[in-house]
């Protein structure tokens, strides 16, 4: 008499997350930077940690965002929704931007010039990493100014707008 094989049926969560089971995005995320901040207060010093994320489809659609919390894990939720919510769809042709642009924000000044196909994205720190996820494949961009990351990101989302055709996505789906 054979045993028939039956699928291990452990109790618990198994593949489901507290009752609930997580669908794929289509949008990818990375996270740029997570710092500690810290406010003064009458009582002491108030610890908080602020994350940066980038989200994008690499297929024209991207958001930067940043949250706030307690928590490590929860400020990075924050961020995500947060850089849901400030989608942009960025006008390509074929696989480079459409002209070139300068921008100054703040401290940073960026410059992106479409490049020829098989350039690849030559560009560095966070300017790279929202190219890429934006779905640009060939770019020439330079940044002068300031390393601060948040603020190259931020002059990185705002010269993307600035391209002709360029307009903010409305976000539809939870992450």
């Amino acid at each position: 008499m054979a045993k028939t094989s039956q699928p291990d049926r452990k109790k618990g969560r198994g593949d489901r997350q507290g009752g609930r089971r997580k669908e794929p995005s289509e949008y990818e995320d990375v996270t740029l930077a997570i710092d500690r901040v810290t406010r003064v207060v009458k009582g002491g010093r108030r610890m908080r940690f602020r994350a940066v994320v980038v989200l994008g489809n690499r297929k024209g659609k991207v958001g930067l965002g940043t949250g706030k919390a307690a928590e490590v894990q929860a400020s990075i939720q924050k961020a995500q929704r947060d850089a849901k919510r400030h989608m942009i769809i960025v006008p390509m042709r074929e696989s480079t931007i459409p002209h070139e642009v300068n921008i100054k924000h703040k401290s940073a000044k960026l410059r992106l010039m479409p490049a020829s196909k098989g350039t690849g994205i030559i560009a560095g720190g966070p300017l790279r990493t929202i190219l890429d996820l934006a779905g640009i494949k060939d770019i020439l961009a330079k940044r002068f100014g300031t390393g601060n990351k948040l603020v190259n990101a931020q002059a990185a989302m705002l010269a993307l707008t600035s391209l002709r055709g360029s307009r903010t996505a409305i976000a539809t789906e939870t992450i």
